[in-house]
């Protein structure tokens, strides 16, 4: 774990195929998945599976993505910090960190009453990232360049 970068429990990350340059997220080791939150979502059925149409709330007063498309992963139980299962379709996304691009997989869900719209569990962040929770965005623009440059 050499190479593994330190970053706060709070980031900006980019979600580049849906067009989301910068994204506010919480980085929490105690989740097992990762949850993005979604202001409507529309399931597809096609003949190479399902797809999922969706719009990403950016900011907490406002800031739409444009309307999202990918393919479920699948559908799954998940249960939240307060014990309450909920079925999620899941969909595999690419994640740009710290100078790292990354694919993680995300449940869809509303998370309008949460602070940050993108929740990064340990799945995503085992073996890339260490999360130090007295840090918080310690990617500042310098600092991603810098790390982007190595």
């Amino acid at each position: 774990m050499a190479n593994v970068i330190t970053l706060g429990w709070r980031e900006r990350l980019a979600i580049p195929q849906f067009g989301i340059a910068s994204l506010k997220a919480k980085l929490d080791t105690g989740a097992r998945s990762s949850s993005l939150h979604v202001e409507w979502l529309e399931v597809d059925e096609r003949a190479d599976g399902t797809w999922l149409r969706f719009q990403v709330r950016t900011t907490r007063k406002g800031g739409l993505s444009e309307p999202c498309e990918a393919r479920a992963t699948g559908r799954r139980a998940v249960t939240d910090s307060g014990g309450h299962v909920t079925t999620r379709w899941f969909i595999l996304a690419d994640i740009e960190l710290a100078g790292e691009r990354f694919a993680a997989e995300i449940n869809l869900t509303d998370r309008r009453h949460m602070l940050f719209p993108l929740l990064l569990g340990r799945t995503a962040l085992d073996g890339r990232f260490r999360v130090d929770p007295s840090l918080s965005y310690s990617q500042s623009p310098a600092r991603r360049a810098a790390t982007e440059t190595k």
